[in-house]
């Protein structure tokens, strides 16, 4: 059996995370229900989760797959800069990453799941 990596993070991060679950969007609370208690294949998932510098929406230890969910506040320049910078930054660190809109959640979160289904077979493949 392998090891998995250990990300630190920066303790101070903590407090936002508590915050940011405690007021959670209606497309993270959707996909919440459905990740939590080991519903995704039997992964257990953290729900802003601080790794490095940053908050996740979801995060899985063992998958080392983070989940991010990209509101109206995504999708400005600035914005995308930033997202692109930080999952660049979080890949480099063997994270690997899935990304959705809110609407795709809202509206076709069956998607939603096999797409994480479907990505959670194909790493256990390898």
């Amino acid at each position: 059996m392998t090891r998995r990596k250990i990300i630190p993070y920066n303790p101070k991060l903590k407090q936002l995370a508590k915050e940011l679950r405690k007021n959670m969007t209606v497309s993270e609370v959707l996909l919440w229900n459905e990740l939590k208690q080991k519903r995704m294949l039997g992964y257990d998932f953290d729900r802003q989760r601080p790794i490095d510098e940053f908050i996740v929406d979801f995060y899985c230890k063992e998958l080392m797959l983070a989940i991010e969910i990209d509101g109206i506040s995504h999708y400005t320049e600035e914005a995308f800069r930033r997202d692109t910078e930080r999952q660049k930054r979080l890949e480099s660190l063997g994270v690997n990453f899935l990304r959705f809109d809110d609407s795709e959640v809202k509206n076709d979160i069956n998607n939603v799941l096999r797409t994480i289904e479907n990505w959670i077979n194909e790493f256990e493949k390898k």
